[in-house]
């Protein structure tokens, strides 16, 4: 395939050895491979997202019920003030 890329070690782009299609955590496809003269990982990030097969759609009438949110009026402690006395 001999895909062109740039090594960082090197400072020029170089063919790519041992190419190698990767899939990123961002779902993006990249070309991983060496490069020949220093060895360095090299990458090509580039082509779409991949896609991913949707989930399957819940059937009519199966949702869950929405939890009651339990919101208890927060009591506030009073606090008694302090007067001087003569």
């Amino acid at each position: 395939m001999a895909t062109q890329a740039y090594c960082v070690k090197c400072k020029a782009k170089r063919d790519m050895e041992d190419e190698k299609q990767i899939t990123m955590k961002n779902g993006q496809r990249a070309l991983s491979g060496t490069c020949p003269v220093c060895g360095t990982k090299m990458f090509k990030i580039g082509g779409g997202r991949v896609k991913v097969a949707a989930a399957p759609k819940a059937k009519a009438g199966t949702r869950k019920p929405a939890k009651k949110s339990s919101s208890k009026s927060k009591v506030k402690a009073k606090t008694k003030s302090k007067t001087k006395r003569k």
